[in-house]
């Protein structure tokens, strides 16, 4: 029995960390970081927050959908400076 709770715990430890965290990126330009990956269902993507609250965001208003590793920022290279 001894042997068995440290293999268990390992098992439970590798397991947590396997939630992939996502990114949406609305067509408005809004961000909304998720836990898992969104599910399209019905015409809508639900999911749930970092928070672990759950939400849905019409398709219709959804740019992009991905990694959080490898979701496009926002910044332009071609932005202006306003110092003078």
């Amino acid at each position: 029995m001894k042997h068995l709770l440290p293999g268990f715990l390992l098992g439970a430890i590798l397991l947590t960390g396997c939630s992939r965290h996502y990114v949406i990126t609305l067509n408005n330009g809004s961000r909304i970081s998720t836990t898992g990956k969104p599910r399209l269902e019905n015409g809508a993507y639900v999911f749930k927050d970092t928070k672990g609250q759950p939400g849905t965001v019409f398709a219709g208003s959804v740019r992009e959908v991905a990694p959080a590793s490898m979701s496009k920022s926002e910044t332009s290279q071609f932005m202006r400076s306003t110092s003078k």
